[in-house]
């Protein structure tokens, strides 16, 4: 990796200095995010009742969009459910509109059995051209009765948290694809599932170390098989003699032995790796670092939602930046 390397003599290296071109519609995004108009249109009050049941048992009062509009508002203004319900009920209060709102206990059962309308998360018609896609994982916390032991009583408690599995666009930098899974879940395993959720042909797909294998090479061709795939493979890696690989990996290996790691992260676009990790820093730092609904399939209703809200944001407020002078560590 680049921050191995010179890693003795760092202190020595100017960091690299950017500027905004667009400040002043970057600015204006920004202060859109916190819109209430944003987040609640006429698409999602018009139907907020819900249809009509027409097998046995219950009928429902409110529709799968308007549970997630409830949520949506939730995770973008940092609230618990009691909080959003008042806060939904006052923003409609002053609307001028007479719908009922989800009580907590609603929103908390129907997150558990919410489904998305669409599959994708990104907002990239298919059919405009191929995809660069970049896959990485990181861990959200589960915040439960381990973590009240520990501020209560000063008790220690295992750690347990859930894995995020994002796959993003290269170009736009907008999440693709999730999955939400255990924490002893392997990287590898979900990059099938991860695909699966996009319907746009791939012309490279980037990933770390912890994806170097078949199994990622096989996902990839099955998607598309013109891909290049740019995993780095590991520090030990021999060339193989099967062909099953697409002979890609063996290339990857040969230019590593011939001209190093670093003049093979530049040749292969490496380096566009890192929009994934942004991606990922920019959902603990807007959304949470830590999960705080109980159940699983509640969980992977927040995560869905909330991929779903960067979008959002990031739509509506995109810095366009450019590489000024270097400024001194």
């Amino acid at each position: 990796m680049p921050f191995i390397h010179n890693a003795a003599c760092r202190h020595r290296i100017s960091k690299m200095a950017f500027k905004v071109t667009n400040w002043r519609e970057y600015e204006a995004g920004l202060r859109q995010r916190g819109s209430l108009t944003l987040w609640i249109t006429c698409e999602a009050l018009s139907p907020w009742q819900a249809p009509k049941r027409t097998t046995r048992g219950g009928q429902p009062c409110y529709s799968d969009l308007a549970i997630e509009t409830a949520l949506t508002l939730g995770i973008v203004f940092g609230l618990r459910l009691r909080q959003t319900e008042g806060f939904l009920a006052s923003a409609l209060r002053l609307m001028g509109l007479g719908l009922a709102v989800p009580d907590h206990t609603t929103l908390s059962r129907r997150a558990s059995t919410w489904r998305s309308s669409d599959k994708r998360q990104g907002c990239r018609v298919p059919g405009e051209g191929h995809v660069h896609v970049l896959i990485d994982s990181a861990g959200l916390e589960i915040f439960g009765a381990g973590h009240w032991l520990e501020e209560k009583h000063r008790a220690r408690s295992r750690r347990s948290w859930r894995k995020l599995h994002l796959a993003v666009d290269g170009d736009s930098g907008e999440i693709l694809a999730h999955v939400v899974t255990d924490q002893n879940t392997g990287d590898a395993s979900q990059v099938a599932r991860l695909l699966n959720d996009i319907d746009i042909p791939i012309s490279q797909f980037t990933a770390d170390g912890a994806y170097d294998g078949k199994p990622t090479y096989d996902a990839v061709i099955r998607h598309s098989p013109d891909a290049i795939v740019v995993v780095p493979p590991r520090s030990n890696a021999v060339e193989r003699i099967d062909a099953e690989l697409g002979g890609q990996r063996n290339r990857h290996i040969a230019a590593i032995n011939m001209n190093g790691r670093m003049k093979w992260q530049v040749a292969t676009g490496y380096g566009k790796q890192s929009l994934v990790e942004t991606a990922i820093g920019r959902y603990k730092s807007i959304i949470g670092h830590r999960l705080r609904a109980r159940s699983f399939l509640t969980q992977q209703t927040v995560v869905a939602i909330s991929c779903t809200v960067l979008n959002g944001m990031f739509a509506c407020a995109r810095p366009k930046s450019v590489r000024s002078s270097a400024a001194a560590a």
